[in-house]
C-alpha cells in the first residue's frame, strides 16, 4: 500500500513540480492483474483500483488500515469504467457493466474482483473512507441516475453530472461520489472553482484520448499551482485547494470526496478576481 501524508497550506505553495506529483498524484492505477491502493492520511481516503484480467483479485489487509479485514470501520465506492465484471462480496456477486457502481457498507469482509471477459477485463476504480454505521450495500445501474447538465457553451464548461453516493440516493456515511462528463468541444472542469474546507476531494480522470493532456489546477485560490495529468491518473486535492482542470480535448473524471459532511452544495465559491 503506497502511503501519502498531508502538507500544510504554506508548504504547498513552495513545492516543486515532482514534490507535488510525488505527494498529489496517483499515476499508476489499473494494472493488469493487479490491486493498486493509496492511503492518504488526508481524511484517511483510500484510492484503488483492480484489474482482474486472468485470475480473481482479492483485497487483502494491510497494516496501515489497522483492522482485521478492510471494510472492518470503512465504506467503499465502486465504479466500472472496462468490460464487465464482478464484484464478490462474502459470496454474494454484484455484476457491473461500464458505468455501473456499487457501494459497499461497514462489516464486508472478503472482497474480491473477477472479470466476465479478460480479453475485455473490468477496470474498477474504488474509494473508501471510515464509517462509523453500516449503509446497505447497493448497486448502483446506470438507470439509476439522472445526470445534471452545469455549464455553458461559451465558457467551454458545458457537462453532465452523475451522483452515484450522495444523501438524496445512495446512502452512506461520510463518501460522496460521483462522475462528469465533459462535453464535446469543451475543456473545462469546476471553472468556476470552489474549496469546501469541511471536505478533502480526489478527481479520477480518464477518456483522456492519446496524445492529449490535462492541466489540474490545485492550490489556494491565491496561489494556484498545476500538474499534467493523462488517462487514468488521480489528484488528490486537500479541503484548502482549489481542484479544477482543463483538458486539450474532452474527457470524463469519477470525483470522490471525504469529510465532516456530505452536502454537496456546501461550497465556498471563488471569484474569477480572486485566482492568481
Amino acid at each position: 500500500m503506497d502511503v501519502r501524508y498531508p502538507v500544510h497550506a504554506r508548504n504547498f505553495k513552495r513545492m516543486t513540480t515532482a514534490e507535488l506529483r510525488n505527494d498529489f498524484l496517483v499515476d499508476d492505477l489499473f494494472k493488469e492483474d493487479e490491486i493498486k491502493l493509496v492511503y492518504s492520511h488526508i481524511d484517511r481516503i483510500v484510492v484503488g483500483s483492480a484489474v482482474p484480467k486472468t485470475k480473481e483479485l482479492k483485497i487483502e489487509l494491510d497494516k496501515e488500515i489497522g483492522a482485521n479485514y478492510f471494510l472492518e470501520r470503512r465504506e467503499m465506492g465502486i465504479i466500472n469504467i472496462g468490460g464487465t465484471g464482478q464484484v464478490i462480496v462474502d459470496g454474494e456477486k454484484y455484476s457491473l457493466e461500464s458505468g455501473e457502481g456499487l457501494y459497499l457498507g461497514k462489516g464486508s469482509k472478503e472482497i474480491s474482483f473477477t472479470s466476465e471477459n479478460g480479453e475485455k477485463a473490468a477496470n474498477f476504480y474504488f474509494n473508501s473512507t471510515p464509517a462509523h454505521k453500516k449503509y446497505p450495500d447497493k448497486k448502483i445501474a446506470l438507470s439509476d441516475i439522472q445526470a445534471e447538465h452545469l455549464g455553458e457553451a461559451e465558457k467551454c464548461n458545458l457537462r453532465d453530472l452523475y451522483k452515484y453516493i450522495h444523501p438524496e440516493g445512495v446512502q452512506s456515511c461520510q463518501l460522496v461520489m460521483g462522475m462528469t462528463k465533459i462535453k464535446e468541444n469543451n475543456n473545462w472542469n469546476t471553472m468556476p472553482c470552489h474549496t469546501h474546507d469541511r471536505r478533502m476531494e480526489v478527481y479520477f480522470y480518464f477518456d483522456i484520448e492519446a496524445d492529449n493532456v490535462l492541466f489540474h489546477l490545485f492550490g489556494e485560490p491565491d496561489e494556484t499551482r498545476h500538474i499534467v495529468v493523462r488517462n487514468k491518473e488521480a489528484v488528490i486535492s486537500p479541503s484548502y485547494s482549489i481542484h479544477s482542470g482543463v483538458g486539450t480535448k474532452n474527457y470524463t473524471f469519477i470525483w470522490g470526496m471525504a469529510g465532516e459532511n456530505q452536502t454537496f452544495t456546501d461550497m465556498d465559491h471563488v471569484p474569477m478576481d480572486v485566482l492568481k
